[in-house]
């Protein structure tokens, strides 16, 4: 068992270096069928990897659950790659690609650390997929969206305000509501609204007054955000403000003044919040207050230390005794088994996806959706930033989660809804080629 473990590290490793190289690949190539070559491929190491992955998981804790788990995600993998081919000709099958493999190594790195985790993180992603499937008739549709200006600057603060006035204290930080037992993070939702309220109101008119009304309104979101000391989702919004302001004004004074004021708050916040200072403390020393504060980065950076670039081998490290391994720690256990090369191929994948939306982004013509797919992207992007550099003592701890693999229905279904809206703007811009041909 242990000779098959080592030799399955490697596999791992080799699959998703492949994959990711052919991510690369894909955007380099131009022939169709050269193209569907490399889409074919990555399928295959998808369920390569799956059936890899879950293979280990029987062989080291064989239950009924793990095994219809195991089932459920090879006919999950299977119907969205058909039901997008059928429904949507025209979509980018390799941002359905990059999600599925994202999904798989969270399904199998939870699954390995919690099973019911594991198959309650399938569920949601599957249910949130089946909503997603709407997502791009609604984009291509329903031509509205662009004028719902105050409606989504409503949503978004309300529900806020909603998360300031009724969720407990968790952490440090007020993040979620319990509604009939199940939690809900209303910022998860705020991320999109946000984008699209910048989006729509920056889009066709971005003179200074525009600006400073966006402006004002962003500033609310993060000061309710700050008020509940959930400061890593308050850096993810300020930072999709920031891009969204510059590609819609290409006023580098903006960017410039923002940040300026970016930086002045997060001094401010260090000396108006104890659990800000306390994390601060933490990255800067954490073996100082390893009783405390620093427990959970110090148990991290062994978790990674003890991986070294191969990792230890699947359920032979010991990923358990790292706190909220499954949520904002993921990353640090995905290191000790898996090793930093599987983690080097892993944020490749995470940035390929980043760089097809900012190419989406420069070639759609209209200018409303164009902010969108760049807001949406930095956020997705910024958000990797931030759980990868806190974990490995990069920045200090910002308690965000790693899209679509770490444990957290809000956060995986809001990304897959992220990219749903991406692959909606897509199909959106093909329609644009045709009919620009056609003319």
């Amino acid at each position: 068992m242990y000779l098959l473990t080592q030799i399955a590290k490697y596999l791992f490793i080799v699959l998703l270096l492949v994959f990711s190289i052919k991510d690369y690949t894909y955007l380099l190539r131009k022939e169709r069928e050269k193209r569907k070559r490399i889409l074919g491929s990555q399928i295959r190491i998808l369920y390569l990897t799956a059936i890899l992955g879950f293979a280990l998981i029987l062989l080291y804790d064989f239950s009924i659950m793990n095994a219809m788990l195991f089932a459920g995600i090879l006919i999950y993998f299977g119907i969205t790659l058909a039901a997008f081919r059928l429904l949507y000709p025209r979509a980018s099958m390799l941002l359905v690609n990059n999600m599925l493999m994202l999904l798989l190594i969270g399904f199998i790195v939870i699954t390995r650390l919690n099973p019911q985790q594991g198959l309650k993180q399938f569920m949601i992603a599957a249910a949130g997929t089946v909503f997603a499937f709407l997502i791009p008739v609604i984009i291509r549709k329903i031509r509205v969206l662009k004028k719902l200006t105050w409606l989504y600057a409503a949503i978004g603060i309300a529900s806020l305000m909603v998360v300031l006035a009724l969720a407990r204290m968790s952490g440090g930080a007020k993040l979620s509501i319990s509604v009939g037992g199940i939690t809900i993070q209303f910022s998860e939702l705020v991320k999109l609204t946000l984008v699209f309220f910048l989006a729509s109101k920056l889009a066709a008119d971005h003179s200074f007054r525009s600006v400073v009304i966006a402006t004002v309104v962003a500033a609310l979101h993060v000061v309710i955000l700050v008020l509940s000391t959930d400061l890593g989702t308050a850096l993810v919004f300020f930072t999709a403000y920031v891009v969204i302001v510059y590609v819609a004004t290409r006023n580098p004074l903006y960017p410039i003044v923002s940040l300026a004021g970016g930086a002045a708050s997060s001094v401010a916040a260090y000396f108006l919040f104890d659990h800000v200072r306390q994390r601060v403390i933490a990255w800067k020393d954490p073996f100082s207050v390893y009783d405390t504060s620093g427990y959970q980065i110090v148990q991290g950076l062994f978790a990674i230390g003890a991986g070294g670039w191969f990792g230890t081998g699947f359920y032979l490290g010991r990923p358990k005794t790292i706190p909220v391994a499954t949520k904002d720690f993921i990353f640090a256990a995905i290191c000790e088994e898996f090793g930093a090369v599987f983690c080097i191929c892993l944020l490749f994948v995470c940035m390929s996806l980043y760089v097809l939306i900012v190419k989406l982004s420069m070639e759609i013509r209209d200018p409303f959706y164009r902010l969108v797919s760049i807001g949406l992207g930095t956020e997705y992007a910024f958000q990797v930033f931030l759980t990868v550099g806190g974990v490995t003592k990069f920045i200090p701890m910002t308690g965000i989660t790693l899209p679509l693999i770490s444990y957290g229905g809000s956060s995986v279904i809001s990304t897959i809804v992220m990219l749903a809206i991406i692959q909606g703007l897509y199909i959106l811009r093909e329609d644009e080629a045709v009919e620009f041909e056609q003319a």
